[in-house]
């Protein structure tokens, strides 16, 4: 199975990254972490991601707050899907990071997730696995089965208490 390759601008992005490597793990979807930012370290930045698919990725996952501009330095260097995770920050409430993951030039896409929103960019990364992988997709698959009848349950108990 390929690697999801994750990155995030600062190690104060860890509380947030640490829902995907959770998510990833729990799939036993390999990955590898590491902390490069698209400003202080854009050498190592773009190395990692220029060599990421000759190292066996599949996907890459890119965490930054306030201006973050690392999944957009990340895609610029891959073909590899870029999913962005713009991360709250204490100015703009993480709208200033989800804005410039978004707005990527034609040409440059990256996904983008919502603010914080790592469990789903390590579920995007899983599904774009599983598109060559049956194992893969039938874990996803019970997955969504798992959060059904969940939900199923907490109607049938709100239903019981107020639907009389």
């Amino acid at each position: 199975m390929k690697k999801v390759g994750i990155l995030m601008g600062s190690a104060s992005d860890l509380p947030v990254v640490r829902k995907a490597i959770d998510t990833l793990a729990a799939f036993d979807i390999p990955y590898e972490v590491h902390v490069y930012s698209a400003h202080r370290t854009p050498a190592e930045a773009a190395a990692f991601s220029k060599n990421a698919k000759a190292n066996g990725f599949g996907v890459m996952i890119a965490a930054a707050g306030m201006a973050a501009h690392l999944a957009g330095a990340v895609a610029a260097q891959t073909t590899l899907p870029v999913i962005g995770i713009p991360c709250k920050s204490t100015n703009l409430d993480g709208m200033d990071a989800l804005l410039a993951t978004v707005q990527m030039p034609s040409g440059i896409p990256v996904a983008t997730v919502a603010i914080d929103g790592a469990t789903n960019a390590a579920l995007l990364a899983a599904e774009i696995l599983a598109l060559s992988d049956d194992e893969l997709a039938e874990k996803l698959e019970a997955k969504r089965a798992k959060d059904a009848a969940g939900v199923l349950a907490k109607d049938a108990e709100i239903a019981q208490e107020f639907n009389k």
